[in-house]
């Protein structure tokens, strides 16, 4: 038997004839040590349409760890603290399709000039969960959101988190994208001497985007509410 569960750990291909000819057995011998005594059969291989790369195979495990902890706790999700970030205009005007009014036949169709986004811009980051907004800050004109930045804003969401959500504060979790500034080693640490366990996110397809839960379910409507036509002045780092 070790015999031939050697010779087929060399080449899984073998057939049960030519395993037969090679140790000088029985055909009916070889046959029978395969499928009673080790217990093993021939299967062709399952036809895919293609092999997942490492960067698919990675995304497909991390989705099937969320997914089992989705399903083991059932509060998961309302403990989840996501964020991201964005660029925002200083002045937005609305869409057309966004002055619509309500008018009867003989009422004046309204007239409206034609305005022009402005050219100064800031990054908006944005923390939500299921409930909706916890924190957001404007990032001041001049500022880089490197790793030490970020750790500021990370320390600030915690103390929001204590003040609006008294329910979740001591086990809620926080999920944010790959980018390098969420993965510096300064961040991580933080993060860990907080006591704030960190929410996988999958490895981006290429090429990125590196798209998270706020470009689905909370960037497009600041399309429309609240920040279109709605001026307001950025704050400049000093």
């Amino acid at each position: 038997m070790e015999k031939v569960r050697a010779l087929l750990w060399s080449d899984r291909r073998l057939t049960v004839r030519m395993i037969a000819s090679e140790l000088n057995l029985n055909h009916t011998t070889v046959h029978q040590v395969l499928t009673q005594e080790i217990a093993m059969r021939k299967l062709c291989a399952k036809i895919v349409p293609k092999n997942l790369t490492i960067e698919q195979d990675k995304r497909k495990d991390v989705r099937l760890h969320l997914l089992e902890w989705i399903q083991s706790d059932r509060n998961f999700l309302k403990n989840v603290i996501t964020g991201n970030k964005t660029w925002i205009f200083e002045y937005d005007p609305e869409t057309k399709q966004q002055s619509k009014e309500w008018h009867t036949s003989a009422s004046p169709r309204q007239k409206k000039a034609r305005m022009n986004k402005s050219k100064i811009k800031s990054m908006l980051i944005c923390f939500f969960d299921s409930q909706g907004i916890v924190h957001t800050e404007l990032v001041p004109q001049g500022q880089t959101v490197d790793q030490f930045y970020y750790c500021e804003i990370l320390e600030r969401l915690r103390k929001r988190v204590v003040h609006v959500r008294q329910s979740t504060a001591n086990n809620w979790m926080l999920h944010h994208d790959n980018a390098p500034c969420h993965k510096a080693i300064s961040v991580i640490e933080f993060l860990a001497k907080k006591g704030i366990p960190v929410v996988p996110q999958p490895p981006p397809p290429p090429p990125p985007p590196n798209f998270g839960p706020p470009h689905f379910f909370f960037f497009p409507k600041t399309q429309f509410f609240p920040l279109k036509d709605a001026p307001f002045k950025m704050e400049k780092k000093n």
